[in-house]
């Protein structure tokens, strides 16, 4: 199992680069927006990976952030979502907002990522609200227990608003989250929120 690469980019193209490591160039499959973070070919750079054993030959894909790898391996894990819809996942949400999205139960983003059909997504949301842990601040005020009934239900009355203006449950969470004072009632709230919507 190779779990990371150290060493200078050879060739980058679309959806690849090839790292040279001791001499051996490494082909390995990386996000676009890995690869528009690219230092000069000259600087080291080390990459996360996941080696994927097929019949027909070995690939790698590889991740700047060991935050996306472990993202990664958790989405490989649910029935019928491979290396490759793992990664159109990762390459439209990033791993904070795909924890939001699988948290919340926000089908409609998840399957906005290519390949990712409606069921599919229902599978990665149903099999990973649990295991998903993030640090984003929006998903731990959203489940944290120690908010107060009163509080709670104003920003949920703000949510649902916003849900029927048409905004996903992702960005509705969000803005919400982000806008909402202790003082705000739910009016309030929904205001703030558009504000920061329409920003």
């Amino acid at each position: 199992m190779i779990s990371y690469l150290s060493g200078t980019v050879a060739h980058a193209a679309e959806n690849f680069i090839i790292i040279e490591v001791s001499g051996i160039g490494y082909q390995v499959q990386v996000l676009p927006s890995a690869i528009a973070k690219l230092p000069p070919n000259s600087e080291t750079i080390k990459i996360f990976t996941y080696m994927q054993v097929k019949e027909d030959g070995i690939v790698l894909y590889g991740f700047l952030l060991n935050e996306e790898l472990e993202v990664f391996r958790d989405l490989i894990g649910v029935s019928g979502v491979g290396p490759k819809a793992a990664q159109n996942l990762l390459a439209v949400m990033t791993p904070q907002q795909l924890a939001l999205a699988i948290i919340t139960g926000d089908v409609a983003a998840l399957a906005k990522a290519p390949g990712i059909g409606r069921k599919t997504a229902e599978r990665v949301a149903l099999e990973l609200r649990d295991r998903v842990r993030t640090k984003d601040a929006v998903a731990e005020a959203y489940t944290n227990p120690q908010q107060t009934i009163g509080t709670r239900s104003e920003k949920q009355d703000a949510i649902d608003a916003l849900l029927a203006l048409g905004y996903t449950r992702t960005e509705a969470l969000k803005a919400v989250m982000e806008a909402a004072l202790p003082e705000m009632n739910a009016e309030r709230i929904i205001k703030a929120a558009l504000k920061k919507l329409t920003q």
